[in-house]
């Protein structure tokens, strides 16, 4: 068996792995367009704020690790032309140009996201960075640690985190966001409400439900417009989104209107033996019971695990995702699963209703203890757990895990309400706070 990997971050390196464990005498060949293999990207703004303890700890493999493990490994090579059908790829050496095609028996396509870049006035600028690659982790590790004031576009988890920890370094920052709130798509209302004061105190400038028109440089730094104001700093950060990669192959396959790559529950794509994971594949969504974009590296993990697991035949499913998550501002904890307020699931056509709880986690006989804010959201008319949020200044973020396997077995709120969790004063209440949200969205449904 003879198989192509395009791309090798976490959903390639995974599927080539996992296929040469599940078939030793497999001929696994990963084609990457870069010189590095499975970034860890969620953590550039860690990097930035000084919060790693090695950059080559920052990546789980190597070329050559996965060469010791019987992986063909073709690094600054780029594919640029892939007939799917025939298993046929035209194969580019950046290094010297040199251009040969071959065959295949199956096609696993990995090559991931790219960050959404709109055509705006003035966004070639020198001084607008990304925040996606370990080429653009480096540029902009260099150039914070010199300046003073940065703009930072885009309040989802990658603009929130970086404004934070260049808050904490004592810039200057200034986050604008087209939306109306911080971490609008991840959270509710009431939970952007708390963090956005946690950007107020530490002096972080909010411009939300401002949409970037225009950049434009100027002597000592950049100027950027909105449909309200103007903003001056040093340096712009884009941090808006991402799009799937998929131009080489996706007029070919069955794909969301994105281009994100559909497959069937054990990853095979429209055409047969090839498959897609990670950033460049749409995910079956648990919370809608429909496929939706949700690039997040657990995702491709699991999805190019399974490519491996199923490369012979089709035997283990896909389980779908919750798009569970997590982050720290301010040593705030959040955790995130499903849809987190009436208003996103209503966007997705489910009528939801929602319940937040406020509480200790643990009994006040203790020394100390952290408040807790818990919401859950339900589908009204089965019942059925569709999201879950919680916010403490306590690590809550497990409790996020607990709600995503509630979602994925179609748990309901009267089954989670009285699911068991056990008691113990140092780590809870005699009703620890994910039975006592369940139990209040009981109450109030």
């Amino acid at each position: 068996m003879k198989v192509a990997v395009i791309g090798s971050t976490h959903a390639g390196v995974f599927a080539a792995k996992q296929i040469k464990a599940e078939v030793p005498d497999a001929e696994v060949h990963v084609f990457e367009k870069n010189q590095t293999v499975s970034f860890l990207s969620c953590g550039i703004a860690l990097w930035i704020g000084d919060h790693v303890s090695s950059t080559e700890r920052m990546f789980y493999e190597s070329p050559e690790s996965l060469e010791t493990q019987g992986i063909q490994m073709h690094m600054q090579t780029e594919v640029t032309q892939a007939d799917l059908t025939d298993k046929r790829l035209k194969i580019k050496n950046l290094t010297n140009d040199e251009m040969r095609e071959e065959q295949f028996d199956k096609i696993i396509i990995t090559s991931g996201s790219k960050a959404v870049i709109p055509p705006i006035p003035g966004i070639d600028s020198d001084k607008i960075y990304m925040s996606k690659s370990w080429d653009d982790a480096n540029r902009l590790k260099a150039q914070t640690e010199d300046v003073k004031r940065a703009i930072v576009i885009g309040a989802g988890y990658i603009g929130a985190e970086l404004a934070e920890q260049l808050s904490l370094a004592g810039k200057q920052i200034t986050l604008i966001d087209a939306l109306d709130r911080v971490l609008a798509k991840n959270v509710s209302p009431k939970l952007s409400e708390i963090i956005a004061s946690k950007y107020e105190e530490h002096g972080v400038t909010l411009a939300m439900n401002e949409k970037v028109v225009g950049f434009e440089d100027t002597a000592d730094g950049i100027r950027v417009k909105t449909d309200r104001a103007e903003y001056e700093a040093d340096i712009a950060i884009l941090g808006i989104g991402f799009i799937p990669n998929t131009d080489l192959v996706a007029d070919q396959l069955d794909t969301l209107p994105n281009g994100a790559i559909k497959t069937d529950k054990y990853m095979q794509t429209s055409i047969p033996d090839v498959y897609a994971a990670g950033d460049a594949s749409a995910v079956f969504y648990n919370p809608t019971q429909a496929y939706d974009y949700i690039p997040l590296a657990t995702n491709a993990v699991r999805q190019g695990m399974l490519i491996g697991r199923n490369i012979s035949q089709p035997k283990v499913a896909y389980p779908g995702t919750q798009a569970t998550s997590a982050v720290e501002l301010y040593e705030t904890a959040i955790g995130t699963t499903g849809l987190t307020s009436v208003a996103n699931a209503e966007a997705k056509g489910i009528s939801a209703d929602a319940v937040t709880i406020e509480e200790d986690y643990r009994p006040d006989f203790m020394l100390s203890t952290e408040r807790v804010v818990a919401s859950l959201v339900w589908e009204k008319e089965t019942r059925r757990i569709i999201g879950a949020e919680f916010l403490s200044a306590h690590d809550v973020t497990q409790a996020a895990n607990v709600v995503s396997v509630a979602i994925e077995n179609q748990m309901t709120i009267d089954q989670l309400a009285l699911s068991d969790f056990f008691f113990q004063p140092n780590f809870s209440q005699p009703i620890n706070y994910i039975s006592s949200v369940a139990m209040a969205a009981v109450a109030k449904a």
